[in-house]
């Protein structure tokens, strides 16, 4: 598997990091891991739904100083 691309959005708001980690998406190949990392609360709520709704996957979510971090399997 390859190794998953580091996005740092810390200290974006909402809309921000869907609007970045969906431009970013769109440039990698379908398989490719992205890991998301946002100190904005609502991605907890936004990342997933985007996820859903752009048919990628969502494969983990892990809490980091301030914030949160998601990777995310381009669909």
């Amino acid at each position: 598997m390859a190794e998953a691309v580091v996005l740092d959005l810390r200290g974006l708001k909402c809309p921000l990091p869907v609007l970045k980690a969906r431009k970013r998406l769109s440039e990698m190949l379908p398989g490719a891991l992205l890991w998301v990392e946002t100190t904005d609360p609502l991605a907890v709520i936004d990342i997933p739904h985007f996820c859903t709704e752009y048919g990628h996957r969502l494969d983990r979510t892990e809490t980091i100083d301030g914030g949160h971090r998601f990777l995310i399997e381009r669909g």
